[in-house]
């Protein structure tokens, strides 16, 4: 008897080519569509918005490598099936990487802003912090509060 998992896969690759096709590129379309908002809304500085797409795109995401795994499983039944459309998968796959490239260059870029912004507001509020007066020594007097001593950067996001 076989697993839900396996049932799943055998169903996928027992599909029609044009059906199975259809389904990898469409998928795919929507996945690019979502990385192409994505990209945008950062670009404009608009992460909050940004971020509510993430839910899509990684099912988007998950769907197309189900799909995509089921086409190279069936490659050879696809390519003699229906060589036209596996061309036509192959491009919108050639077009899927370069937005993905472009989305994970915008995402390097405004993380690398935001941990920068974050750093000089931890310096000025450790700059305001600092005592303004100097000791009996000749050296600036006290330490400044522990309250003010900076904001934390997480950088495994």
């Amino acid at each position: 008897m076989m697993n839900a998992a396996a049932e799943r896969l055998a169903a996928l690759d027992s599909l029609p080519a044009a059906e199975l096709c259809g389904l990898a590129m469409e998928t795919l379309e929507s996945l690019v569509v979502v990385l192409n908002q994505e990209t945008t809304l950062l670009r404009a500085g608009r992460a909050k918005e940004a971020g509510q797409l993430t839910a899509d795109k990684t099912r988007l995401a998950q769907d197309y490598m189900g799909y995509a795994r089921s086409v190279q499983r069936q490659s050879a039944r696809l390519r003699a099936e229906a060589p036209a459309l596996v061309e036509a998968l192959l491009g919108g796959h050639d077009r899927l990487a370069t937005q993905m490239a472009e989305n994970l260059r915008v995402i390097a870029t405004a993380r690398s802003v935001t941990e920068e912004l974050l750093t000089d507001v931890a310096k000025a509020m450790s700059a305001k912090a600092r005592p303004k007066t100097y000791g009996a020594n000749g050296e600036l007097a006290g330490q400044p509060p522990q309250a003010a001593s900076g904001v934390s950067i997480n950088r495994a996001l």
